[in-house]
């Protein structure tokens, strides 16, 4: 109460908060209309005419963004509950972290060819079940790269802010709002951006679904995108591209800047830079009016409240834990649940897979070896992006994440450029190939790097920004310059994040191979030979064998080459590069 009544004595109401007022009166009004639309009557052959016509382009925009933040809670929810129980289970882990390698893996197209169907008889004659499919598609190219920034901030939270939480007796709720999730939220915040960017990039792929034998487009930028294209209209093709650089410009002037602000507060350090982040969007919200009224009156009393519940409900299942230990065949216990889990999954499982199995038995032994042969093609192309996009973009990373000043400028261009859709250059870029008669082959990679190298530089931004000031003031005492200050600060600083970059790269490489090694302009095709190309053309024809056994392929690649390299390198910066 006290604070609230210094804000207003501080500041009066005026033209701020009467346009904040304003606005979140449209946006609200904005998210009913549009939510209404998502679930009117629909039926596969009654289709939704998409006009080219600029002027339906705002609606159109509205729909995506809909789409978009609905997956990104999605996501977040699924960041924080499935990265925080692979971080504090080592028998979870063991599953949790292998399986979201493998998830990351499987292309979003592979998703849609069954979740398509699965939603659509999940909410018949509804428009709702092919929207939930659309934003599912999204999700799947949002929530893995957040996972594993947040899992990896939770396993590499200092040793000594651990122990002191264990002499002020917190219990897991208290541990975890006081200590890892502030810890985590300066990656979190730079990986959202990033998952962001990945939702753009699958946005046509998900609004305008050409899966078993059937074309499904929702109201959206990307379909009208793929319209374009389509009808080879070069002025749709520019007003889409337009649009589409308003939104991200929009969405990060709005939202994502401030947040960047905001999570200034939680980086540990004991001295603090004289040159911070700013946003003017973060100002107007701290000395509004508004703000601090729905703050003191709203959202506070709803935070204590959630906080008091969840305190006792941790109270209670530690109390149980206890309990629970204290009973002599508390192994026995233990393996019979995990048993338990095992049949349940099994038989849950048991169905799909043997008919998952069948369809794959029934392709030819070549055809199978075949695919595996795309595989290394695929798998080539993937580190070819990850060491060119590592060239340049951990010197530049680092350099943005050092410099607020320089922050300010390229943040709003990085973002565009990391969230603007590879895809919608395209068909620009498939011009020029074709002019130039660019084999390709190699001419994918490319295409690949597109969408792939910024999780890498997100990841430095991250890791640069997290970087102590008191480190960087010991660093100028010392004289430590050039290679010197790179080997001795800034690369086992930057290395924990660097590796969660490449991580998520290589995943989102595989990912944008289903998009970058086949591309068309009118009716010319350009394919390159590789494991993308052959998952997106089986995926348009309905062949269910050939859908299973890529997206198979594709996981065993994904895992063989992260259990052998990745996952070391995360145990290193684990172990060694670990700040205490």
């Amino acid at each position: 109460m006290s604070v609230f009544a210094t804000n207003i004595s501080k500041h009066r109401f005026g033209i701020i908060d009467i346009l904040l007022m304003a606005f979140i009166f449209v946006l609200l009004y904005a998210v009913l209309h549009l939510g209404a639309s998502m679930s009117v009557p629909f039926s596969p052959k009654d289709q939704i005419d998409i006009s080219l016509d600029p002027a339906l382009l705002p609606y159109y925009a509205g729909r995506s963004l809909l789409r978009m933040f609905i997956a990104f809670g999605a996501s977040l929810l699924f960041t924080l509950v499935y990265g925080y129980i692979a971080a504090k289970s080592k028998a979870a882990e063991k599953v949790l972290v292998p399986l979201l390698d493998i998830l990351q893996s499987v292309p979003v197209l592979g998703f849609l060819s069954a979740t398509i169907t699965a939603f659509m008889a999940l909410l018949p004659g509804s428009l709702m079940g092919v929207e939930l499919a659309s934003i599912f598609a999204i999700f799947t190219g949002q929530a893995w790269n957040m996972t594993f920034s947040f899992y990896h901030s939770l396993i590499i939270v200092p040793k000594d802010l651990e122990e002191a939480a264990a002499v002020l007796r917190l219990n897991w709720w208290q541990k975890f709002i006081h200590l890892e999730l502030p810890f985590s939220v300066i990656g979190l915040v730079w990986n959202s951006m990033m998952s962001f960017g990945g939702g753009w990039f699958f946005l046509a792929a998900s609004e305008a679904i050409s899966v078993l034998g059937q074309n499904i487009r929702l109201p959206g930028v990307g379909s009208y995108l793929a319209l374009a294209v389509e009808a080879g209209d070069m002025r749709a093709i520019f007003y889409s591209i337009l649009t589409m650089v308003l939104m991200i410009i929009l969405v990060d002037q709005f939202f994502w800047r401030p947040l960047v602000v905001w999570s200034q507060k939680f980086k540990m350090e004991l001295s603090e830079a004289a040159d911070l982040p700013s946003s003017f969007v973060y100002n107007i919200l701290q000395r509004s009016i508004v703000i601090n009224f729905f703050r003191a009156y709203l959202l506070n009393p709803l935070a204590r409240s959630f906080g008091s519940l969840f305190d006792r409900f941790a109270g209670l299942s530690e109390t149980a834990v206890i309990g629970v230990k204290k009973v002599s065949n508390v192994s026995l216990l233990t393996v019979l649940f995990k048993i338990g889990c095992w049949i349940l999954f099994l038989s849950w499982i048991s169905g799909p897979a043997q008919e998952a199995f069948n369809l794959i038995a029934g392709m030819q032994k070549a055809q199978l070896l075949n695919v595996f042969q795309l595989g290394f093609y695929t798998l080539g192309r993937v580190l070819i992006c990850i060491c060119l996009g590592a060239l340049w973009t951990i010197p530049v990373g680092v350099r943005i994440g050092l410099s607020p000043r320089l922050s300010k400028i390229l943040q709003p261009i990085v973002q565009i450029a990391a969230s603007f859709p590879a895809n919608m250059l395209f068909p620009f870029i498939t011009i020029l190939f074709l002019k130039y008669q660019v084999n390709f082959e190699w001419g994918s990679i490319s295409l690949m790097m597109l969408g792939t190298q910024w999780y890498i530089l997100f990841n430095v931004i991250a890791g640069a920004m997290a970087i102590p000031n008191d480190l960087l003031e010991a660093a100028a005492i010392y004289k430590l310059t050039g290679w010197q200050k790179w080997k001795f600060l800034i690369f086992p600083s930057i290395f924990p994040y660097l590796i969660t970059g490449a991580i998520t790269a290589s995943g989102g490489a595989w990912n944008a191979s289903i998009v970058s090694e086949i591309v068309s302009w009118h009716e010319t095709q350009l394919t390159a030979t590789g494991l993308g190309a052959y998952i997106s053309q089986v995926t348009a024809q309905g062949d269910w064998a050939g859908i299973i056994w890529g997206i198979t392929v594709m996981c065993v690649f994904v895992v063989v080459i992260n259990r052998l390299v990745w996952r070391r390198l995360y145990q290193l910066a684990e172990v060694k590069y670990h700040l205490d």
